[in-house]
């Protein structure tokens, strides 16, 4: 199966801690890398992940407050330090570009690359971004702010060739292409062959979901659902859902509300409050609904 990984750079929330660095996540798809947000100290983290710099060719940014989007002017000179060339695709809401440029023209005059924006609307739903193996779809979040997720979702494959059928049917290697894609094979004497014997299933696509800042909201079930993976921040403990409603945070508990709701296969909890020393409290009030959840944490990775 190919590679479909979530690296945590970072997985703190707006109060910096010596414990946890700002959101920040890099998508590694067959090689190719996405990253979602970047908080303050994204790079370093990104150095430490051993993640190639020249593979990550855009990134999502899913709201404007500071430790989502503050490492992004270091990173890009640091791209341009490193001789980058490519362009940098940045996805985010129309105001990030209005932000950035002039910090742009200022620290960064004669970058070597290009920084193309790719501006949507507060409230999209729609596909943002895709290429031949992978599409990003934007949803809205009730947050403070505009704030919206994201929806990784890898595009199916053709069926795989069962070698030892094809040999024994004597099938041109002109037809493989068509039965890959579906179709039957009719022989020389005209009796058909069904696809299902030349072929086996691809692996059903994967989907990774990010659910960013925001407060509880089931409405939101129906742009996660089915996620083999879904990160969930879950910034308090339940004995702090009067200060998640307050600041449109949500607790441990109603992300893993969130997860049952959607049928998630494994939850990631994150965007940790500064308050907690040992996350553990978070975790464990999590799996009380969804067993399968996990935590976030500097450095480590999860495969899809």
């Amino acid at each position: 199966m190919e590679k479909f990984e979530v690296h945590i750079l970072g997985c703190g929330s707006a109060l910096p801690t010596t414990r946890h660095n700002a959101t920040s996540q890099i998508i590694n798809l067959r090689d190719k890398l996405y990253m979602i947000d970047c908080g303050e100290g994204t790079q370093m983290q990104y150095r430490r992940s051993r993640l190639s710099f020249s593979r990550l060719g855009h990134i999502f940014i899913s709201h404007l407050h500071g430790d989502h989007c503050f490492g992004l002017i270091g990173l890009i000179s640091t791209f341009g330090l490193l001789g980058r060339t490519a362009t940098l695709h940045i996805h985010a809401f129309p105001e990030l570009e209005r932000l950035l440029q002039p910090q742009l023209d200022y620290f960064c005059e004669g970058l070597t690359f290009k920084v193309e924006f790719h501006p949507f609307p507060h409230g999209c739903t729609d596909v943002i971004y895709e290429d031949r193996s992978l599409s990003v779809r934007a949803f809205p979040l009730s947050h403070r702010v505009p704030c919206c997720g994201f929806v990784f979702e890898e595009k199916p494959t053709a069926a795989h060739i069962n070698r030892e059928m094809i040999d024994f049917y004597e099938v041109p290697i002109s037809h493989l292409n068509r039965i890959k894609s579906g179709e039957d094979y009719v022989t020389p004497e005209g009796k058909v062959i069904p696809n299902s014997r030349l072929t086996t299933p691809a692996a059903s696509p994967r989907k990774y979901a990010y659910c960013s800042d925001t407060a509880f909201n089931p409405n939101n079930v129906q742009y996660i659902k089915g996620a083999d993976l879904l990160f969930h921040e879950a910034t308090f403990a339940e004995s702090e859902a009067a200060r998640a409603k307050q600041t449109c945070h949500t607790t441990a508990r109603q992300a893993a509300e969130m997860a049952r709701l959607s049928g998630a296969k494994q939850l990631l909890i994150g965007h940790f409050s500064a308050r907690y020393t040992d996350e553990k409290i978070l975790l464990d009030e999590a799996r009380t609904i969804f067993p399968n959840t996990l935590l976030a944490e500097e450095e480590k990775m999860f495969k899809l």
